[in-house]
C-alpha cells in the first residue's frame, strides 16, 4: 500500500472509497421465489446467533426425548411378561423396572463426567474421537446416526398411540397421522425453529406435572384402598400366558426377563440429550448441565417408577394395535370418569401426545448436527455440513425425515416393533463414552481419576452387557437389522473417508513449490462447437477475451448433412472467425479431442477446451439433450496442461427481459439482502465516505470479504470493511489476523492512504465486536 504525500498516483486526485457493492439485476429463479414463498426469507450469516439457557430452560428444552420415554417404557415390559406369566408378570415388572433403574443410576453418574469435560455438542462422539481415536469414533456415529433416526419414529408413533387413546376412531389412521406429524416436523425445522425455545419446554413440564398429579393421586388413593386391579381380559389386549406362579422368576424363563429388560431398557434413551448440547447452557456449562442431567435423570427414574407402580396395582394391560396406552388406562383408573376426572384425563393424554411428539423433533436438532460433525471430519458427505436457506443443516433434516417416513411405513406406526431396532445404537454410545471417559481419566490422571475411571468403566462394561442383552433377545423381532446395518454402516464410514483421503492426496498441493511452478509460454484455446447459435456466439466472445496466442473453432463431424448445414450458416453469418471441420467416424469424440491437443503437449503451452453447453430449464427439456460437454471435459482432465472449461448457456421458453419485467412488479416484496451498519454509539467513528486522506481515523463496520495474496516475497491480508456509506481496504502485512473473517465486526485505525486506486489503511490496530450479545433463556 501507498501513502504518498499528494494526491493518489492513479488518478491524479485522492483515492475515493470503494463502492458498495449492488445488489445484481438478474431476476431470481422460480425455484428460488418459491422457496422463498414456503420457507421464509433467507437468514444471513451473521444471524446465526446462539442463545444460552439457564438450568430451568435447559431441562424443558433438550430432555423431552429422555423424559418422555417414561410414557411407553414399563408397558414395553409387560408386552414381554404378559404373554409369558400372565398376571404375575404385574409383580415381575417391580424388579425389571429396578433394573432399568440400575442401569440409569450408572449411566448418569458416567454422563456426568462426560458434560464437565467435554462441553462442545457431540456427546459420546466427540468422547470417542478424542480419546479412542477417529475410527472407532465411528462405531459412535453409526449408533447415533441409528439412535437418532428411530427416535423420531418411535416418538411419533408413541405419540399417536397416546393420541388414538382418546380419539379410538382415529387408530386405522395411525400411520397417516405419524407420518403427516414427521412431515410437519421436518416443514418447520427446515423454517429454522429454534431449538432454545420456551415454547419447547412447555410440554415437558405440563408431562412432568399431570404424570406426577397422576402418580402421586393413585398412590395415596392405593394407600386408602380406593384403587384395585382391573380385569386383564379385554379384548384387543395381548395375549396372556399361564405360566405357574411358584418359585422366584413365578414360572418366567432367565431369556423372558432378559427380554423384558431389554424392552425396558427404551426408557433410557434420550438421556444423551444433555451431553449433545451442553454448549447451550449458560456459563459455567459444565456444572450447569451436570445439574440439569441429574435431575432429568430423577425424573426419568421417579416417572418410571411411578408409571411401573400404578401398572402393578391397576393392572392396565398393553393393547396389540398400541391404543390405549398403559398410561391413558392408569389415568382413567386412577382420575375417574366425574367432570374433573375428564379434564385431567385429557390433560395427561395432551401432554403424553405433546411432549412424545416434542422428544421426536429433538432428533431433528440433534441429527443434522452430528452428521455435520462427522462430515468435517470426512466420514459422510461434505455435502451434509452445509447450511441451508434458513441457517439450518437443510440436508440433515432431509434425510432424516425420509429415514423416518421410511421406517414408520416398514413398521406400520407400531412402537413394539421399532424398540427392538431402538436401544442398541442407544447403548452402543453409553459403552463408548463410558471407556471413552477411561482413556482419559488415565490420560489425564487429573484429582480423582481412579474413582471416576471405575464410574465410568463400570457404566460402559453394564451398557455394553445391554447390547448384547438387546440384540440375543431381540435378534428375531427386528434387532437382527441393527447387527446387519451397524457394521454396514460403520464400514460405510470408513470408506467414505477412505476415498475423501485419496482424493485429498490427488490433489494435495505441494507448500512451496505453488509460486515456483514455471509459467506456460504460449496459451491456446480451443472452441468446441456443434451448431451455430447464441451460445457459440457467446463462446467465440469469451475465448477471444481470453487473449490466446492462437484460436481455434473447431467441429467435429459425426453427421456429414448437419456439418454441410453448419457451414452453410456459418458463411452467411458475417463472423470473422474461421471455422475447421474435422472428421470423426468413429463418433467418439472424447477421443477425437484428446487427438486434437496432442501437437500441443510440447510441455510449453498451455491448452484450454471450451465447450458450450446449453442449460435448460424444464425437467423434460433437459431429458431431451445430453451431456457431451460433460464427458468430454472428464477425458481432457486426465491431459497434463488442458483445462476443458464448460461455458454454460440458460435458456428457457421466456427471456431474460420479459422475466425482469415480470419481477420488477414485485421489487418490494423480494427479501432484500441485510446489511449491518456499524455501532452508532461507538465514540469517535467517522464514516468511510468521510474520510480523509492522509488522515488518521477511526472507522467501524463489517468485514465483507477476505483476501490473502503474496506481495514481496511475504503474505499479506487484505480486508473490505464495510459501513452504511462506502468501503476501505484493510491491509495487514502477515498472512493471518485473529478475528478478520467474513461478517467480523471491528474498529479499525490508523493512518488513510491508498491501496490499488482506493482508500485504505496499512497494518491498522483493530478491536474486534461482539456479533450479537447472546440471549439468557429462563
Amino acid at each position: 500500500m501507498t501513502t504518498t504525500a499528494g494526491p493518489g498516483p492513479h488518478s491524479g486526485r485522492a483515492p475515493a472509497p470503494l463502492p458498495l457493492n449492488a445488489p445484481s439485476q438478474v431476476p431470481e429463479t422460480l425455484g428460488y421465489r418459491l422457496k422463498n414463498r414456503v420457507l421464509g426469507p433467507p437468514l444471513t450469516s451473521e444471524q446465526l446467533g446462539h442463545q444460552r439457557l439457564r438450568k430451568i430452560a435447559a431441562l424443558g428444552v433438550l430432555s423431552p426425548d429422555c423424559i418422555s420415554s417414561s410414557a411407553y417404557g414399563s408397558e414395553e415390559m409387560l408386552r414381554i411378561l404378559i404373554p409369558a406369566v400372565g398376571v404375575a408378570a404385574f409383580t415381575l415388572l417391580l424388579p425389571v423396572t429396578a433394573a432399568v433403574i440400575l442401569v440409569l443410576l450408572f449411566v448418569t453418574l458416567s454422563y456426568r463426567e462426560v458434560v464437565m469435560v467435554y462441553t462442545r455438542t457431540g456427546g459420546s462422539y466427540m468422547v470417542s474421537r478424542e480419546n479412542l481415536g477417529p475410527r472407532i469414533a465411528q462405531v459412535a456415529a453409526a449408533a447415533l446416526i441409528i439412535d437418532y433416526s428411530v427416535t423420531v419414529a418411535v416418538q411419533v408413533a408413541a405419540g399417536t398411540d397416546a393420541l388414538t387413546s382418546a380419539l379410538p376412531s382415529l387408530v386405522p389412521d395411525a400411520l397417516y397421522i405419524s407420518v403427516g406429524v414427521v412431515l410437519v416436523m421436518a416443514y418447520g425445522n427446515l423454517r429454522g425453529i429454534r431449538e432454545a425455545s420456551r415454547l419447547f419446554a412447555l410440554p415437558t413440564y405440563m408431562f412432568i406435572l399431570t404424570m406426577g398429579l397422576m402418580i402421586v393421586i393413585g398412590l395415596v388413593k392405593a394407600a386408602f384402598g380406593d384403587l384395585h386391579a382391573h380385569s386383564v381380559h379385554v379384548a384387543g389386549a395381548v395375549h396372556f400366558g399361564h405360566a405357574p406362579d411358584v418359585g422366584l422368576l413365578m414360572g418366567a424363563s432367565v431369556f423372558v426377563l432378559l427380554k423384558a429388560f431389554a424392552n425396558g431398557g427404551s426408557s433410557l434413551t434420550g438421556l444423551e440429550a444433555i451431553s449433545n448440547g451442553v454448549s447451550a447452557f449458560q456459563p459455567p456449562a459444565g456444572r450447569n448441565a451436570r445439574r440439569t442431567l441429574v435431575v432429568m435423570s430423577t425424573t426419568l427414574g421417579c416417572l418410571v417408577v411411578g408409571v411401573s407402580l400404578l401398572a402393578n396395582l391397576t393392572h392396565a394391560v398393553p393393547y396389540v394395535s398400541g391404543s390405549p396406552t398403559v398410561v391413558a388406562q392408569e389415568a382413567r383408573y386412577v382420575f375417574g370418569h366425574g367432570p374433573l376426572g375428564e379434564v385431567l384425563y385429557l390433560l395427561v393424554i395432551v401432554s403424553n401426545v405433546a411432549i412424545l411428539y416434542t422428544g421426536g423433533n429433538t432428533s431433528f436438532n440433534g441429527f443434522p448436527f452430528l452428521t455435520s460433525f462427522v462430515a468435517q471430519d470426512s466420514f459422510l458427505p461434505r455435502w451434509l455440513t452445509k447450511r441451508g436457506h434458513r441457517l439450518v443443516f437443510s440436508n440433515g433434516i432431509i434425510l432424516l425425515t425420509v429415514i423416518g417416513v421410511a421406517l414408520l411405513v416398514a413398521s406400520d406406526s407400531n412402537v413394539d416393533s421399532l424398540v427392538a431396532v431402538y436401544a442398541i445404537g442407544v447403548f452402543t454410545g453409553f459403552t463408548l463414552a463410558g471407556w471413552g471417559m477411561v482413556r482419559y481419566h488415565r490420560r489425564t490422571r487429573e484429582p480423582g481419576w481412579n474413582y471416576k475411571q471405575v464410574i465410568n468403566g463400570f457404566a460402559g462394561t453394564l451398557a455394553g452387557l445391554v447390547v448384547v442383552i438387546f440384540a440375543v433377545t431381540k435378534f428375531t423381532q427386528g434387532a437382527w437389522i441393527v447387527v446387519v446395518v451397524f457394521p454396514a454402516l460403520v464400514y460405510g464410514l470408513i470408506r467414505i473417508n477412505r476415498r475423501y483421503r485419496r482424493e485429498g492426496e490427488a490433489t494435495k498441493v505441494i507448500l512451496g513449490r505453488v509460486g515456483s511452478a514455471p509459467r506456460l509460454r504460449r496459451h491456446v484455446a480451443l472452441l468446441l462447437v456443434d451448431q451455430l447459435d447464441v451460445a457459440t456466439v457467446a463462446g467465440i466472445r469469451y475465448a477471444r477475451s481470453l487473449v490466446p496466442d492462437a484460436l481455434r473453432i473447431v467441429h467435429f463431424r459425426i453427421d456429414p448433412a448437419q456439418a454441410r448445414l453448419l457451414e452453410v450458416s456459418w458463411r452467411g453469418s458475417g463472423l470473422s472467425a474461421p471455422l475447421e471441420v474435422l472428421d470423426c467416424p468413429d463418433r467418439r469424440l472424447g477421443r477425437a479431442t484428446l487427438d486434437l491437443v496432442q501437437p500441443y503437449l510440447d510441455g510449453d503451452t498451455h491448452v484450454t477446451v471450451l465447450l458450450p453447453r446449453r442449460d435448460f430449464g424444464g425437467i423434460v427439456d433437459r431429458i431431451l439433450h445430453d451431456r457431451t460437454a460433460d464427458r468430454i471435459a472428464v477425458v481432457l482432465s486426465e491431459v497434463r496442461n488442458v483445462s476443458a472449461t464448460i461455458l454454460p448457456f440458460h435458456l428457457s421458453e421466456r427471456s431474460v427481459e420479459e422475466r425482469q419485467a415480470r419481477e420488477r412488479k414485485a421489487e418490494d416484496k423480494k427479501p432484500k439482502p441485510t446489511r449491518v451498519p456499524p455501532r452508532p454509539d461507538l465514540p469517535g467513528c467517522v464514516p468511510i465516505a468521510e474520510l480523509e486522506y492522509r488522515r488518521r481515523a477511526r472507522v467501524a463496520g463489517v468485514v465483507r470479504s477476505v483476501e490473502i495474496q503474496p506481495r514481496d516475497g511475504i503474505q499479506v491480508l487484505t480486508c473490505t470493511l464495510e459501513d452504511d456509506t462506502g468501503g476501505i481496504s484493510l491491509v495487514f502485512s502477515r498472512g493471518k489476523v485473529d478475528g478478520i473473517e467474513p461478517s467480523a465486526r471491528l474498529v479499525a485505525e490508523g493512518m488513510v492512504g491508498e491501496y490499488d486506486g482506493a482508500l485504505g489503511i496499512r497494518n491498522p490496530t483493530i478491536e474486534l465486536l461482539a456479533a450479537a450479545t447472546d440471549e439468557s433463556t429462563d
